[in-house]
């Protein structure tokens, strides 16, 4: 099995709508009702200056992704970040989520954010044990905040520190500041071995 992680383009962005369209469709893994078009992935992947979003493939092709994004929109929200990760069928249960997540996690700490949150729809018990490997721990629950699928999900919050919180932080890397440091490959040669660590489990 070959594996690379690397940072997504715009030419991963069909194969990306093709891979999360079942996940809107059939799921409430996410709360989105309609899934979306090449061009606002697009528009989403032309925003994404400070953070990350990574894509595994496996043998050639496209196995998951996963990206981070901001909790809130004001300034001093900016040091904490959203995780989500998305994994074909076909790949689930060989370690690519523990692969991105393993990078995604490592480059969103090196670029200086202090926290990482997670949202979760329960119940999913394979989603909170992954997060829990990773050391997040749950600090908040909505009860029945989503209505999808003729019917209401709650949903909890995951969070992990990431980092230190300094009185002065410094704002964190832009992704392509990120790029140009030696950490940024590590992190995807880490995240990488933890794909083949996993699928030999």
């Amino acid at each position: 099995m070959t594996v690379r992680l690397r940072t997504v383009t715009e030419s991963d962005l069909p194969v990306i709508r093709t891979l999360y369209e079942p996940f809107v469709e059939e799921t409430a893994i996410t709360f989105a009702y309609d899934p979306p078009s090449v061009t606002d992935l697009e528009s989403k992947l032309e925003k994404k200056t400070h953070h990350p979003w990574l894509v595994c493939e496996v043998d050639g092709d496209l196995a998951g992704y996963a990206y981070a994004g901001p909790v809130r929109k004001r300034d001093a929200y900016q040091w904490a970040v959203e995780t989500s990760v998305y994994v074909d069928p076909e790949f689930q249960r060989r370690g690519v989520a523990r692969g991105l997540y393993t990078a995604l996690l490592d480059i969103l700490e090196q670029q200086g954010y202090a926290t990482a949150f997670a949202v979760v729809t329960t119940p999913n018990p394979a989603s909170i044990a992954f997060h829990e490997s990773f050391g997040f721990e749950c600090v908040g629950r909505f009860d029945e905040v989503g209505y999808k699928h003729d019917e209401w999900h709650d949903v909890e919050w995951w969070r992990l520190t990431l980092g230190p919180r300094p009185d002065n932080p410094d704002e964190p890397l832009s992704v392509a500041t990120a790029q140009t440091r030696e950490w940024w490959d590590d992190a995807l040669a880490r995240g990488t071995a933890a794909v083949g660590d996993a699928a030999q489990n």
